[in-house]
């Protein structure tokens, strides 16, 4: 050992002299765009996609950087607000694409800020990563645009199935935002309730910033439904219709067929209002990968998880492993394929595939399991395990 130590000094001395002196190389930047709502109805959403972006980020920087195509890179998240408008979320595209140059955007919350920003991301090749539960969202002739998370579209059927079912309702009424996610969502939930026997024609819609909903609770209970669905609104404005309704005396049922909110809407309502509510749970907390992730992310950011953060967790992951994969961070064409080709991935909420081919024409839609959870005592109690052919 020490004859290799005197030889390996000998060398290095004759290299000084020779060449000049070697210099540690950094790494590159690998940026990542995140343009999500962080004020406004849909913070608690865009808050929990951009932390499960950075978390997700800091893995990797943490061990050094991720290595890529021979190269290795440091992650630097760069995220912009929308505030939930699509002119807002224009402008933050265009600043990360244009400006910040990136070549992947974790975004948008809503359906309208992703429909706005993809003829800027699409033309340029950035891939994206959209909660919007808008259908249009993906499609053959968007190819770079992937979600994530699963929608009414692909919750509503087998949940819907279940509840009414086993609640014996046969009329709802519900309250949907004035927009391209609310009536996107509202027709896929009338429908589903239609299918499922029960009839949902009580429908009202409100403006995003709306905050007293009596009058509209009131003109739907006056048509005598079993139930409230709450789908497609944001967590605080969900806790605020359960709080209203249960104050003007709703006994019925109180359902949210998609979108993770529980801890939001009690928070917002309180526990007492929001005794009972049949929700829509992306997560199993029984799960040790699940429990594990909800732990780590409220340690690190000292606040309860949006529900759907691990989805996004999980996405992002995907998507390094993904540049991994295609060994490049710069041919997003070849990144695309490789995320394209990723099967029964296992992350945090289990064995992630994509799916959507039949319903979207491009399978860019995240297949993973999910639940009915009735609240009890401000907690989530699960009641029904499902996937995409129904629940039990």
């Amino acid at each position: 050992m020490k004859i290799k130590s005197t030889l390996a000094l000998a060398v290095g001395a004759a290299i000084a002299f020779s060449a000049p002196p070697t210099v540690a190389q950094e790494n590159k930047t690998l940026k990542i765009g995140a343009l999500v709502t962080l004020s406004g109805a849909g913070a608690s959403w865009g808050r929990g996609m951009l932390e499960a972006t950075e978390l997700a980020a800091s893995k990797y920087n943490e061990a050094g950087g991720i290595e890529v195509g021979g190269e290795t890179y440091d992650i630097e998240v760069i995220a912009y607000d929308d505030s939930y408008k699509a002119n807002e979320a224009v402008s933050a595209a265009n600043r990360l694409v244009y400006d910040d140059e990136v070549n992947y955007i974790i975004g948008t919350v809503g359906s309208a800020p992703i429909l706005a920003i993809q003829p800027i991301t699409e033309k340029e090749g950035v891939i994206t990563m959209t909660l919007g539960f808008t259908s249009e969202a993906l499609s053959p002739d968007k190819p770079y645009t992937f979600r994530p998370n699963l929608t009414t579209a692909e919750v509503a059927q087998p949940q819907i199935d279940w509840v009414v079912e086993s609640q014996g309702i046969e009329t709802v009424g519900a309250l949907f935002p004035n927009d391209e996610t609310g009536e996107a969502i509202a027709k896929d939930v009338s429908a589903a309730y239609g299918r499922a026997g029960a009839d949902m024609s009580a429908i009202e819609f409100f403006e995003r910033d709306q905050v007293d909903f009596v009058p509209l609770l009131t003109r739907i209970m006056s048509q005598g439904v079993d139930a409230i669905e709450l789908d497609g609104n944001s967590p605080e404005t969900a806790g605020q219709i359960v709080q209203q309704a249960r104050d003007i005396g709703f006994e019925g049922a109180i359902i949210r067929t998609g979108g993770p909110a529980t801890a939001e809407i009690v928070n917002v309502a309180g526990a007492e209002a929001a005794e009972g509510m049949f929700v829509h749970a992306g997560l199993d907390p029984s799960k040790e990968s699940v429990n594990a992730y909800i732990t780590e992310y409220e340690e690190t950011f000292e606040h309860s998880m949006n529900g759907f953060s691990p989805f996004f967790y999980d996405g992002a992951n995907m998507l390094f492993q993904a540049m991994k994969d295609a060994g490049t961070v710069e041919d997003t064409d070849a990144v695309r394929k490789a995320l394209e080709s990723i099967e029964s991935y296992e992350g945090v909420l289990g064995e992630l595939s994509w799916t959507g081919e039949e319903r979207y024409g491009i399978a860019h839609q995240i297949d993973a399991p999910f639940y009915v959870a009735q609240v009890r005592g401000g907690k989530e109690e699960i009641v029904a395990t499902c996937d995409l052919e129904g629940c039990e």
